[in-house]
């Protein structure tokens, strides 16, 4: 006979089941109340634009490392398509205009373009993996290179800019719907893809059973060296597409973007539950790992963190001081919980985060723990 739940039991289980959920939510109303205009429209559009690039990213990657795999190169796809994408939305009297010669193209087949460029990249990473059998790590690294070598030659290491009044951040014909960014339709679109592609598609199974035994998955007849060809395929065509709204969200584009997406991608997926042993992870998983860094990241500029700087004194130095106390109440919190069972050893990656604030205040404001606590 199954025994009844008490409402505080419950209440517990609910609490125990979903950790990450309740630790963002915490985190963004104990902020929000400290913070001014941290519930702002204008903050929300702008988190919802972060979010739905870097979703996008860690999408791609997602099944990567469902099937042991990963993708270093994330970043510098997303900045490649960037790039190209600013050079053809140039405008033809544009005095700094990357190539002359170019005429003005449409935004749509310019998106047609880049997509064809991300499938085509991400194809012969897909080959290289399955078919050379290079690891994943190495592949993606040297891809990540390679790319990053042609960005800065064939842009001269130069910024781009002058685009057509046609292509801007707000692109789209509802552009900001009532006054929310319409980047958020992007994520609840491609969420919902992946969503129907992982569970309720042969391809989406196939992910799970390469990442749970890929020696298993090639007996029973799957095409293991097609399927993880496809896998970064589809991450090469995510990775476009996130290099195509930077562009219109930023409004310029230069070979330095994308710098370390894809470690913020990765972070992302193993923070919401992706595996990186294979065979296990959810979109909405992805989701709440991605949020997760973005209002940290977001929180650390409401904040005032600031870039280094080569030594602090005064004002600036009290300032770090009031703020590395603040940055330390999270991670105890955490560490507490995951002590006492609360969390379980993948959330623990959330403290790295956290500490990575006050570790990066005490380096660069030359703080000391006196000064912290006293």
């Amino acid at each position: 006979m199954k025994t009844q739940m008490s409402v505080p039991q419950k209440i517990w289980k609910v609490v125990k089941d979903n950790p990450i959920v309740i630790m963002l939510a915490l985190l963004s109303l104990v902020v929000g109340c400290t913070i001014n205009n941290f519930f702002s429209l204008d903050n929300l559009n702008n988190l919802m634009c972060n979010t739905t690039v870097r979703f996008l990213i860690a999408l791609g990657v997602s099944g990567c490392l469902i099937t042991k795999g990963t993708d270093l190169s994330a970043g510098r796809q997303a900045a490649l398509a960037a790039t190209l994408t600013g050079v053809m939305v140039q405008r033809a009297d544009y005095a700094s205009r990357m190539f002359s010669w170019m005429p003005e193209m449409n935004m749509w087949v310019v998106l047609l373009i880049i997509l064809a460029v991300g499938a085509a990249v991400g194809t012969i990473t897909g080959l290289i993996i399955a078919y050379l059998n290079v690891p994943p790590f190495i592949a993606t690294l040297g891809i990540q290179t390679i790319i990053y070598g042609i960005n800065l030659i064939y842009t001269n290491a130069q910024p781009i800019g002058g685009f057509t009044d046609s292509f801007n951040w707000k692109f789209l014909p509802m552009g900001s719907f009532k006054g929310f960014n319409g980047y958020i339709l992007f994520a609840v679109l491609f969420g919902l893809l992946f969503w129907f592609m992982y569970n309720k598609t042969t391809h989406g199974k196939y992910i799970y059973a390469i990442g749970g035994n890929e020696n298993a998955a090639e007996v029973s007849g799957v095409n293991v060296r097609v399927r993880k060809t496809l896998i970064y395929m589809t991450a090469g065509l995510m990775y476009a597409f996130a290099g195509f709204l930077m562009t219109g969200k930023s409004g310029g584009a230069s070979a330095s973007m994308g710098v370390s997406y894809e470690l913020e991608a990765i972070a992302g997926c193993t923070i919401g539950g992706v595996s990186t042993t294979g065979g296990i992870g959810t979109v909405g998983g992805i989701l709440i790992g991605v949020l997760l860094i973005i209002v940290a990241k977001r929180i650390s500029k409401k904040k005032g963190y600031q870039p280094p700087r080569p030594k602090a004194t005064g004002k600036e130095k009290l300032a770090a001081i009031n703020e590395a106390k603040w940055a330390l109440i999270m991670p105890i919190i955490i560490l507490g919980g995951i002590y006492g069972g609360f969390f379980t050893p993948t959330e623990a990656s959330v403290v790295a985060i956290f500490y990575s604030l006050i570790v990066g205040f005490f380096v660069y404001k030359e703080l000391k723990w006196s000064d912290v606590f006293s």
